[in-house]
């Protein structure tokens, strides 16, 4: 008997430790790459301001050649929703819409995904003039988990699952780009 109390003693402790660790672990997490394209940032900005061009760079958009795809309103304007579905679990189901344009700066998007895990997150393609022919491009990516799921991530690096992504398809846009 004793010993099956103190076992039930350290299953509460551990329970109550794991609760106050997630009380107090990071809820949020940013991921952000960058490149520099050589092409003026008019010419970038109103590639990457419709949302089906990223269709052609990004590399969510081409793990699933199959995924069904469909769209809501008038591309590159605040309101255009693309959606898809895909039996490919690291695909599954969502949904992307601009939310906020800033005309040659900045294209905010809402991701709301619903399989195989529901999340709503941020997401952002900055564009900067750095250079007569240069421009700089960030690609972010913005999130949280709730209480007590941000336990996950302690264990999980976002910004090497998520980053070298945003990477790739960075560079698929700069060679897109730069081919004009």
């Amino acid at each position: 008997m004793k010993i099956l109390k103190r076992v039930l003693i350290a299953i509460v402790l551990l329970v109550v430790l794991v609760l106050v660790v997630a009380a107090i672990a990071p809820k949020k997490y940013a991921v952000e790459r960058e490149v520099i394209i050589n092409q003026p940032t008019t010419e970038v900005f109103e590639y990457v301001k419709f949302l089906q061009n990223q269709d052609n760079f990004s590399t969510w958009a081409n793990m699933d050649p199959q995924m069904e795809k469909t769209f809501e309103g008038t591309d590159g304007v605040v309101g255009f929703v693309s959606a898809w579905k895909s039996e490919n679990r690291d695909v599954g189901r969502g949904e992307q819409e601009i939310m906020r344009i800033s005309d040659g700066e900045r294209i905010d998007y809402e991701l709301r995904f619903f399989e195989p895990w529901e999340a709503t997150n941020q997401a952002y393609i900055l564009t900067e003039n750095i250079g007569e022919n240069e421009t700089l491009v960030k690609w972010g990516f913005n999130g949280s988990m709730s209480y007590p799921s941000n336990l996950m991530l302690l264990a999980m690096n976002m910004d090497e699952m998520l980053g070298g992504d945003l990477e790739k398809g960075l560079d698929n846009l700069k060679i897109i780009l730069e081919k004009y």
